[in-house]
């Protein structure tokens, strides 16, 4: 059966059921498939990045990866491979449009990788990831990526003329092998506010501006 381009002999094609079947029609949908999906596309994305780019430090490869990890792209993934038909939506979903929605599309792609990985092993996985992701990995440029996440979330309120975004650390999370920061980035004029976690202050502005600058280009 071909699905995103590629064909998989399933084992368990209830998996790809699942995969495509959005929470609007029920308790059996593709949200813990999405979970499994985000984590290893994001570890072979590292991978193939961190192979092709010895040049790059590790906050450079971080927001490379961000680039191709993120919603807008698995969202263009699934028009690219004209999955939208395929996605099973409630009622509620359907009127509101849900088949061109790219969180929707963005999540189905996600749930597919992740019951490629349950119904095939990591390394079949592994393959149908850079398959399906590799002309996304041929676009990406490196170029753009030498401003941090903070500055381009400023530099994208900014053009809409809407105010900066405040950052306020909630918590200190200590544990016997690290610590950790809980940060939140509010933008008032949007009333959104999104937290993350880092082992810096820094690192947690960040991911959390990367994760703001994502739920923008979704809405």
């Amino acid at each position: 059966m071909k699905i995103l381009g590629q064909n998989i002999e399933w084992s368990r094609s209830a998996l790809l059921d699942q995969a495509l079947t959005h929470r609007s029609v029920g308790k059996k949908n593709n949200e813990r498939l999405e979970f499994l999906g985000d984590s290893i596309l994001s570890l072979v994305i590292s991978n193939l990045l961190y192979q092709k780019y010895s040049n790059l430090t590790e906050g450079e490869l971080s927001r490379l990866r961000s680039q191709l990890v993120k919603g807008k792209t698995l969202a263009e993934v699934a028009r690219h491979y004209q999955l939208g038909p395929s996605i099973k939506l409630g009622q509620g979903e359907i009127k509101s449009g849900g088949v061109n929605k790219s969180s929707v599309l963005a999540d189905a792609v996600e749930a597919i990788f992740g019951a490629v990985l349950l119904d095939q092993g990591y390394e079949v996985a592994k393959r149908f990831i850079e398959q399906v992701m590799t002309p996304w990995l041929d676009k990406v440029n490196p170029s753009v990526i030498k401003k941090d996440a903070k500055s381009q979330l400023q530099e994208m309120l900014q053009q809409q003329g809407l105010e900066l975004p405040v950052y306020q650390l909630l918590e200190e999370i200590e544990t016997d092998q690290m610590t950790q920061f809980k940060v939140l980035c509010h933008v008032q004029t949007l009333d959104l506010s999104i937290e993350s976690k880092g082992s810096s202050i820094k690192k947690a502005e960040q991911s959390a501006a990367n994760k703001m600058i994502e739920a923008l280009e979704l809405q």
